[in-house]
């Protein structure tokens, strides 16, 4: 499981302004185009046009959810699903369900494999990286009651990292941040960062352990890895 990295420092500078109050005044000049667009270019250095822009899966898949969700919301049958199913398919596999509640200025980088779940709540300028779920933690537990919350919610400003899982109806507090293949099942303070522990070599040099400790371990003779 993940654990919490630490929390910012709070040190004021000789301004009087906290560091990350200082760091929000400093706000680039904004395109012509709308949040859902112009978030890109703001958090993607990559993004050098609006034709490329225009092209990117995460900026379909958030679209076509808004889409979704606005009949959803208005209990239109089957539409709204068959909608983000289509959105799946031309997104590389980004899943989102019409019910989450999606705020402004949301980004997708590296569109694909992202499951958003059907309680999922969103703040206003979150970004997320490509594989993250925000799931539930068993369809068994909430069986006999559909409506109940069984997805995070995600406040304002929060950016999640590749491969990062955040499971259950927990809240992830503004301006945290989530490390890349974290598992987050407890909710966070504002202001969390959290991240998973890294890779430890395990056969080569600088292992921590040698391949002989490691046979040692296993039943049979040592594979060339293990999951």
């Amino acid at each position: 499981m993940a654990r919490i990295a630490g929390q910012p420092e709070t040190a004021t500078p000789s301004t009087g302004v906290n560091a990350p109050e200082r760091i929000r005044t400093l706000k680039r000049r904004r395109t012509i185009w709308p949040d859902d667009i112009d978030v890109i270019f703001e958090k993607d250095p990559a993004a050098r046009s609006i034709v490329e822009v225009l092209t990117y899966q995460g900026l379909h898949a958030i679209l076509l959810h808004r889409l979704a969700h606005a009949l959803y919301v208005r209990r239109v049958p089957f539409l709204p699903r068959l909608i983000s199913q289509f959105a799946r398919f031309i997104t590389a596999g980004i899943e989102i369900h019409p019910g989450a509640q999606i705020g402004k200025r949301f980004f997708i980088d590296h569109g694909a494999g992202v499951v958003i779940g059907e309680t999922t709540s969103i703040g206003d300028n979150v970004m997320l990286y490509h594989q993250v779920t925000l799931g539930a933690t068993g369809w068994w537990k909430h069986r006999e009651s559909a409506n109940v919350k069984r997805h995070p919610t995600i406040e304002d400003n929060v950016t999640i990292g590749v491969g990062a899982s955040i499971l259950g109806p927990i809240t992830i507090g503004h301006d945290s941040k989530i490390g890349a293949m974290a598992l987050v099942l407890e909710s966070l303070p504002p202001h969390s960062v959290v991240m998973a522990q890294p890779a430890k070599m395990q056969i080569g040099r600088g292992a921590t352990k040698s391949a002989k400790e490691l046979a040692s371990q296993w039943d049979d003779d040592a594979p060339d890895y293990a999951i």
